[in-house]
C-alpha cells in the first residue's frame, strides 16, 4: 500500500535525497522516485485529508515531471499541420479515464511506448468530473504521475471533454449556467488542461427556419468561450479548442451545419478580437451515442455508423476551414472491425470511454464482492434514474459509471495483483486501438510539432 501523507512535515521528510525543492523541483534520484515515492505522492494528491498536502503533492508531481522532460501540452500545432495536409493517415485517440486514473494512464502510456505512438489525449468531461469525483488538478496529477512511473518522456495532452452547456439549466438561468462552464474552463487551465472541447451544441434549435439560425446560440456562445480561453492561456501556449455542431445521440450532422457554424463563429470571434485563434476541430454526430445502447440483457446494440458523412465533414473541415477534421464521439463500444475506417475517412480524433469502463467491471480479475457492493449502491441511490421499461441489466449498465466516485478509494486500494491484471487487460485494448488508428510510429512527429513550454506554477506555501 502506498504511504498517505497527512502532514507537511512527513511529506518533506520523504523527499530527502529524492527531490530537491528550493525555487523549483530537481529530481535527485529518478529510480527511487519511480519505484516508490511517486506512488505515495499521487495517492496523497488524491486522498490526503490535508488540503495543503494535496496541493503540495500535485505541485511536486508536475514540477518533477518537468525536470524529467514530462509536460502538459497543447496538440494545436499538430492539428494545424493536419489542416494544412502536412500530416495525415492516423486518428488521434482521446481517452476518458473514469476510474483508477493513475493505473489506467500507466496502461495507456505503456501501450503508447511499445507502439511508438506519439499522440494520445487524456480527457475528462464536465459530467464525469462530477460523478467520478475528479477535479482537473487531481486528474492532471494522476496522469503526470503515471508518466513518471512508466518512464514516459515528452508531452502529455490533457483535455476538457464536453465542457457542455446544459440546455435545461440554460433555459432557466442562462447567466448562471454559462458562468459554471467558464469557472470550469478557468479551473481546467489552471490545472494544466491545454486542450478544451466546448460543447454548446445542446442549444441548437432545429425548429428555426434556417440552419444559420438553428446554430446561432451554438456558435455565438462557443465564440464567447473561445475568447475567454485565449485570454487565460499561458504565455507560449495556444490551447486547442474544439467546437461541436451535433449533440451525440441526436440527428446526424451535415456539411451545411458545419459551414453555418463556422461562418457565424468566425464572424462573432472577429468582433471579440481581430486576430484571435479559432477552433482546431469539429465534433459531429454520425450515429453513435455515449456508452452505446444497452439491450434488455445488458449487452450493447450494434451501431451503424455513417462513415460517408464522417468523411465528407472531415474533408470540408480541412478544405474550407483549415481544421484538422471531424471528431467522432461515443466510439469505444463499436465493433473492433470498425476502427481502421477512422483513419481511412480522415477522422482527426476519436473519443473512447465506456469500453474501458466495461473492461474493468467485466474483467475476471475484478473482485465479485466489490462489484456487488457497487451494484447494491446503485440500486439504492440511483433508483430514481431507472426507467419503467429498463430491465435490471439495462439500468445497471447505464448507471454503473456513477459507482466510480463513491468507491474511488476502495478501488485504488484493491490488491496489487488485481490492479496489475486489470492494467494488462487495459493495455492490450489500448494497444489494439493504437494499431487500428494508425498511431504506431508517430513518435517522430512530436519533435517536429510540439515544443515544451514551461507554464509557471506558484510554489505552495507549505513547501
Amino acid at each position: 500500500m502506498p504511504v498517505l501523507f497527512e502532514q507537511m512535515d512527513s511529506l518533506r521528510a520523504a523527499l530527502k535525497g529524492i527531490l530537491s525543492i528550493e525555487e523549483d523541483v530537481r529530481v535527485l534520484d529518478e529510480r527511487t522516485l519511480r519505484d516508490g515515492l511517486v506512488d505515495d505522492l499521487v495517492y496523497s494528491a488524491v486522498f490526503s485529508g490535508d488540503e495543503g498536502v494535496r496541493e503540495a503533492c500535485r505541485w511536486l508531481i508536475r514540477r518533477a515531471g518537468w525536470d524529467l522532460g514530462i509536460y502538459s501540452a497543447s496538440i494545436q500545432p499538430l492539428y494545424e499541420a493536419m489542416g494544412r495536409r502536412e500530416v495525415s493517415g492516423f486518428t488521434v485517440p482521446a481517452i476518458n479515464i473514469r476510474t483508477l486514473t493513475y493505473h489506467t494512464a500507466q496502461a495507456i502510456l505503456r501501450a503508447a511506448m511499445k507502439g511508438k505512438a506519439g499522440f494520445v489525449i487524456f480527457e475528462i468531461a464536465r459530467s464525469e468530473i462530477d460523478y467520478t469525483k475528479q477535479r482537473p488538478a487531481e486528474y492532471t496529477a494522476a496522469v503526470l504521475a503515471a508518466a513518471v512511473k512508466t518512464g514516459w518522456k515528452g508531452p502529455i495532452f490533457l483535455q476538457g471533454d464536453h465542457f457542455q452547456v446544459n440546455a435545461g439549466r440554460y433555459a432557466k438561468d442562462p447567466d448562471k449556467e454559462l458562468r459554471g462552464v467558464k469557472d470550469l474552463i478557468w479551473e481546467a487551465i489552471e490545472g494544466g488542461f491545454y486542450n478544451i472541447d466546448i460543447d454548446t451544441s445542446t442549444l441548437v434549435d432545429l425548429s428555426k427556419p434556417t440552419v444559420r439560425e438553428q446554430q446561432y446560440l451554438n456558435y455565438s456562445l462557443a465564440a464567447e468561450l473561445t475568447t475567454m480561453i485565449r485570454d487565460l492561456e499561458p504565455a507560449g501556449i495556444t490551447i486547442s479548442v474544439g467546437g461541436e455542431i451535433g449533440e451525440v445521440g441526436g440527428k446526424n450532422s451535415t456539411v451545411e451545419e458545419l459551414n453555418a457554424y463556422m461562418e457565424g463563429f468566425l464572424e462573432t470571434l472577429k468582433q471579440q478580437g481581430e486576430n484571435l485563434k479559432g477552433i482546431s476541430k469539429m465534433s459531429v454526430q454520425t450515429g453513435t451515442s455515449h456508452g452505446g445502447v444497452p439491450l434488455p440483457d445488458g449487452t450493447v446494440a450494434r451501431v451503424k455508423l455513417d462513415f460517408e458523412t464522417l468523411e465528407r465533414l472531415s474533408e470540408e473541415a480541412r478544405a474550407r476551414w483549415g481544421l484538422s477534421g471531424a471528431v467522432q464521439h461515443g466510439a469505444s463500444t463499436l465493433p473492433n472491425e470498425a476502427f481502421d475506417r477512422f483513419p481511412a475517412t480522415g477522422t482527426a480524433e476519436i473519443h473512447l470511454a465506456t469500453g474501458f469502463q466495461n473492461i474493468v467491471y467485466d474483467s475476471p480479475a475484478f473482485p465479485a464482492p466489490m462489484k456487488e457492493k457497487i451494484y447494491g449502491y446503485l440500486k439504492t441511490e440511483m433508483a430514481g434514474e431507472r426507467k419503467a421499461s429498463d430491465t435490471e441489466e439495462q439500468f445497471l449498465y447505464k448507471t454503473r459509471k456513477k459507482g466510480f466516485g463513491p468507491f474511488k478509494r476502495e478501488l485504488w486500494d484493491l490488491p496489487a495483483e488485481t490492479l496489475a491484471a486489470l492494467g494488462r487487460e487495459l493495455e492490450n485494448q489500448f494497444a489494439f486501438f493504437f494499431g487500428k488508428l494508425n498511431m504506431h510510429d508517430t513518435e517522430h512527429l512530436v519533435a517536429r510539432y510540439i515544443q515544451p513550454v514551461d507554464a509557471a506554477m506558484k510554489k505552495p506555501a507549505g513547501l
